[in-house]
């Protein structure tokens, strides 16, 4: 991705939950924007352009990216000029439902009922699903000053509606104000993370080309194969242009054993051995995780219909649920 964008990437390794609560991400890639507008290393000074910064992050990176955003904007940047942000299958939520997240075909990567546990959990107890940090205020949209948005979702995906809804939002303030653009692809068939944990889908390298589209500003092509991108008015552009997948564009899977917890990307395995080089995109956690298996997985019995609310919604989970997220923000 950074070598087809032809862009220099700083990728923050932000303190994880639930060792390390909200705000800890928040303040660790805001601490890393204002070192790379110290320009203090010299790969930033000679390679960088500040002028050209796009912040971008998948889920809860993507949560973490906005609000970095939304900081930049009210205390004037640090320096850098922001322009533009790239949020794909942003975790932003709320205390009430939206239509489609009433609805589970038992198959979601997110269900409604465990995301609602979520919030809780990563904030040590001290807010719930009414947070504005998970649903944002209009007059925090209001405080942005990037010139362009890329809001990208996935057909399947629990959130999906959420990151159309803040995709809207935006565009109806930029409509106003005139001050930017914003862009929504969306993934046909996929759920979520799809791209992190099978990066050789085409529905994954065309995601990922759509970035690079973004970012160096050429006419938006129609991405045949899966990928639908949408005008201001939420309307399905149609363009007859075709693209091919750049060759720069080279995706793997991770060089330690290989676990696809979501059910994707065993086609992945047959394409890379274990100690394969290849680079990869980061999930899940930290490179060095604790040899001890876990996954950010829920195990034990739900409700798929109760939704927690409130600073205390940590201690509400019914007795004898389990429920683990360490390493998945």
């Amino acid at each position: 991705l950074a070598a087809s964008a032809g862009a220099l990437v700083v990728l923050v390794e932000y303190r994880l939950t639930p060792e390390h609560p909200i705000p800890a991400a928040y303040d660790d890639a805001w601490s890393a924007l204002k070192w790379v507008a110290s320009l203090a290393d010299p790969w930033l000074t000679d390679y960088s352009d500040p002028r050209r910064m796009f912040l971008a992050g998948d889920s809860a990176g993507g949560n973490i990216a906005y609000h970095t955003v939304v900081r930049a904007s009210r205390d004037g940047g640090v320096g850098i000029d922001i322009e533009g942000m790239i949020i794909v299958q942003p975790f932003f939520w709320g205390a009430e439902r939206l239509p489609s997240e009433t609805v589970w075909d038992g198959a979601a990567v997110l269900p409604a009922h465990r995301v609602d546990w979520l919030w809780p959990f990563v904030t040590a107890g001290q807010a719930g699903n009414e947070d504005p940090r998970l649903n944002p205020p209009d007059e925090e949209i209001a405080s942005l000053t990037c010139r362009r948005v890329l809001v990208a979702v996935a057909e399947k995906d629990t959130l999906r509606e959420r990151g159309c809804h803040l995709f809207a939002r935006i565009r109806d303030y930029y409509a106003c104000t005139g001050g930017g653009e914003v862009t929504l692809v969306e993934s046909e068939s996929e759920d979520h993370g799809f791209h992190l944990y099978s990066p050789l889908r085409a529905t994954s390298r065309k995601l990922m080309q759509s970035i690079v589209w973004f970012i160096n500003q050429p006419p938006a092509p129609e991405l045949n194969g899966g990928l639908l991108w949408h005008a201001l008015d939420g309307s399905k552009i149609s363009r007859t242009s075709t693209l091919t997948t750049p060759e720069l564009i080279i995706l793997g899977v991770p060089s330690r054993p290989f676990r696809d917890i979501f059910g994707y990307g065993m086609d992945t395995e047959h394409h890379f051995s274990r100690s394969s080089s290849t680079t990869c995109l980061a999930y899940g956690g930290k490179a060095a995780a604790s040899k001890k298996a876990n996954y950010g997985l829920f195990t034990g019995p739900v409700r798929p219909n109760k939704a927690y609310k409130g600073p205390s919604a940590a201690a509400a989970l019914p007795r004898g649920t389990q429920a683990s997220i360490k390493n998945f923000f």
